[in-house]
């Protein structure tokens, strides 16, 4: 009889994820991971094969993972805007500095060259510019903003991404606030009068 799994899996995907921040997929080993989840790297065989396997298993995650803060903030904040702000600010919150920055885009390397990981983070993508989106709309039905919500979310959603591109190279601060400030300002022509 198999002996009963005293972490889950998603606690063990979540420990990959900032272990992959600290040290980048490149730099990535199942015994950082292993120490990070308070287990042995066999166990992290065990369960997901190899270290390729793992990382697949953080990439498809990522899509649920997305819809999982944005539906939880929504029921934390009454106002669709700050809802948003809330969800790219928790999204954002875990890269506290440049280098965490570039390990993590170490992952987008992957992502562009490797079929495998190139349609997680595309289900990835989608999921995030339809949870944007999503929130927008509530934002446009409850006058906190005008104007089409899925222009303005593909808009959010470019944003975002190059905010911590932006903030890695000459960012003062933290990037929470960076990243609250520039979707303020490019919000800002949609406001109601």
């Amino acid at each position: 009889m198999p002996r009963p799994r005293t972490t889950s899996d998603e606690a063990i995907l979540h420990a990959a994820g900032r272990a992959i921040a600290e040290h980048g997929p490149g730099g990535l080993t199942l015994a950082a991971v292993a120490r990070e989840a308070g287990l042995s790297a066999p166990t992290l065989v065990q369960r997901f094969g190899s270290k390729r396997g793992l990382l697949l298993a953080v990439a498809e995650r990522a899509a649920h993972d997305v819809g999982e803060l944005f539906d939880r903030v929504r029921g934390e904040h009454p106002s669709p805007l700050a809802a948003l702000h809330a969800a790219l600010g928790e999204l954002a919150g875990v890269v506290e500095s440049p280098r965490q920055l570039a390990n993590s885009l170490g992952f987008l390397q992957l992502d562009l060259t490797d079929p495998d990981f190139r349609a997680h983070a595309a289900a990835h993508a989608d999921r995030m510019l339809a949870e944007i989106t999503a929130s927008l709309t509530e934002a446009v039905g409850a006058g906190e903003l005008t104007g089409d919500p899925a222009r303005m979310a593909r808009s959010v959603q470019i944003a975002y991404n190059g905010i911590l591109i932006v903030w890695a190279l000459h960012g003062n601060g933290p990037l929470t606030d960076t990243l609250r400030a520039e979707i303020d300002h490019l919000l800002t022509d949609r406001s109601p009068a």
